[in-house]
């Protein structure tokens, strides 16, 4: 049986291309990932305020295959209405599914935690508009952002389109000596190759949308993260 140690469900935007692909990527042998689409093909405020109407029923249908967790893969979907917004994300998956469940937007926060991250250096590949709302969101939570840059990218497909190495001279670009750790959010940013590469290279912890979401996705069905080349994120234990 596919996933014997842990059935996790995953809700993407329809026109993400990557989570997916990296979550099977880094996936432990037992455990499953089974996927439902919201409807979404611009990055910016309107549509994915729209595209939180979808969101219960993708849990609903995720419950039917018996899932042992759900995590809500998009980080601007899961701030784009503020702080709070994860977590009233996070209470709507476990109360209609009954199961655990965790946000992108929560997942990033806890990983910033267990690294004792204060600081952040944010690379992304969207519009101002929505690394404002980043910003505002983090430094509501109480995480300073020493500096963000984003490649202006709005359609979906156009963000999956990029290369890892994109996302890697981002960061090492936006990297500065005050910032605790750097950041490359988006769920549909190719980051996997290259976390391990930038930490290398920074001396310091790197987390991507997607490797805090599996991580703290992961801790959720109780399997083991450390063998997972993923960074340093990964050697901890999960505790928040």
């Amino acid at each position: 049986m596919y996933g014997y140690r842990g059935r996790l469900g995953l809700i993407v935007p329809s026109s993400n291309t990557t989570n997916e692909p990296e979550f099977w990527r880094g996936t432990p042998d037992g455990v499953s990932v089974h996927a439902a689409r919201m409807t979404l093909e611009g990055v910016n405020e309107e549509e994915l305020v729209d595209m939180a109407a979808d969101v219960e029923s993708c849990v609903e249908k995720l419950a039917t295959a018996n899932v042992d967790a759900i995590a809500f893969g998009c980080t601007t979907g899961s701030l784009v209405k503020g702080a709070g917004y994860d977590a009233e994300i996070q209470q709507l998956i476990e109360e209609t599914a009954g199961v655990p469940g965790v946000a992108t937007s929560t997942a990033i926060m806890r990983a910033f935690d267990v690294l004792g991250a204060e600081s952040l250096a944010i690379a992304t590949p969207y519009i101002e508009q929505m690394n404002d709302r980043e910003v505002e969101f983090l430094a509501d939570n109480g995480y300073a952002v020493t500096d963000i840059t984003g490649l202006g990218i709005e359609p979906n497909v156009g963000i999956g389109r990029q290369e890892p190495s994109t996302a890697y001279r981002l960061g090492r670009e936006i990297d500065s000596p005050d910032a605790d750790a750097v950041f490359l959010s988006c769920t549909n940013f190719h980051t996997f190759d290259v976390i391990e590469q930038l930490e290398a290279d920074l001396g310091k912890p790197v987390i991507s949308s997607n490797s805090a979401t599996f991580w703290a996705a992961l801790r959720l069905l109780g399997v083991d993260t450390s063998g997972v080349p993923l960074g340093e994120l990964y050697d901890h234990d999960g505790t928040w």
